[in-house]
């Protein structure tokens, strides 16, 4: 497939790291110098599934398709504080759309996992165009009492619209199953045949190690799959990593020995915006026009599960 319409959609609050600091023991200095964050889009009296419905309305009036061209629709969401109908549903009755459509939960690399879904629905001769949309408010999963996590999220949402094409080049989805490093857990409806007690707990993570993750499965993910398609790193034009810390996308570059101006950063005044991270980059890089056909384009990110995920892409 190819992509052929990017879109994107960001919360109107802005907060700095200076108004966490009014109520957090932090300081600008204190986030700045360990993520590279300097304020984040934050949901306020927004719904995120607003949102999600301008990134896709964005993205399918770059592509010129209307909702009715779409024959399937996937979303990536975490969280959101209605379970059921998914989002894919919620945002769908908001623009039209009336193909079939499900929801993932990939955590951060849910648009790569995305995009091999697409692919594989192409290659069966099942779809034509294939609408994606990740949907995100990791900001209503973290304490805003723990200085070790609020600090690093931001929300928003991203979109793509792909078509027939063979401008995906490959993709190489990985797990690494350690379900205590990214983690959450909330409340169900009372049952009064459960015996055991349910937890509610805000996301914790354990920093290290995610970052000896993160950085390990996208140095390697990103060269086996070029090597897999027949493409040197010194021929690719843009590294689209997940924006999850300023200083594992530095470790990332220092990795892979390849030059820092091939990788776009927004995390500064976006935070992790979780699976949007990579196609909201994609689309403010897109419509900056950054992109020039013929360009090769790798996407990679990771997160909760342990997941990570690469694509590489001709634009």
């Amino acid at each position: 497939m190819r992509i052929i319409g990017t879109g994107s959609a960001l919360p109107k609050k802005i907060v700095t790291n200076e108004m966490l600091s009014q109520f957090l023991d932090t300081s600008d200095e204190w986030i700045t110098t360990r993520t590279g964050i300097k304020s984040r889009h934050v949901i306020s009296d927004e719904k995120i599934e607003d949102l999600g419905a301008e990134a896709v309305r964005k993205a399918l009036d770059m592509s010129g398709l209307k909702p009715s061209d779409i024959d399937l629709f996937i979303v990536s969401n975490v969280i959101t504080n209605q379970d059921t109908p998914g989002m894919s549903c919620l945002v769908a009755a908001k623009v039209g759309l009336s193909c079939p459509m499900f929801d993932i939960n990939c955590a951060c690399p849910g648009f790569v996992y995305a995009l091999d879904m697409a692919e594989t629905y192409y290659k069966a001769g099942k779809v034509k165009n294939v609408l994606i949309a990740c949907i995100e408010e990791p900001t209503r999963m973290t304490s805003w009492e723990d200085r070790s996590t609020c600090v690093l999220f931001g929300d928003g949402a991203g979109a793509a619209v792909l078509t027939e094409g063979d401008n995906i080049k490959g993709t190489k989805l990985h797990s690494q199953p350690d379900v205590d490093k990214i983690w959450m857990s909330r409340k169900l409806v009372p049952s009064p045949y459960v015996t055991t007690p349910d937890l509610e707990v805000p996301l914790q993570m354990k920093g290290r190690e995610v970052f000896r993750f993160a950085v390990e499965a996208c140095t390697n993910g990103v060269k086996r799959l070029l090597d897999e398609v027949g493409i040197k790193k010194d021929d690719v034009s843009w590294f689209m990593v997940h924006q999850a810390n300023k200083r594992i996308i530095d470790s990332i570059i220092d990795f892979m020995q390849v030059p820092s101006e091939r990788f776009p950063v927004n995390i500064h005044d976006h935070g992790n915006s979780s699976s949007a991270s990579c196609p909201i980059l994609l689309d403010e890089c897109n419509r900056k026009g950054m992109f020039k056909e013929g360009d090769i384009i790798v996407l990679s990110a990771f997160g909760a599960g342990l997941l990570s995920g690469a694509a590489v892409l001709e634009w």
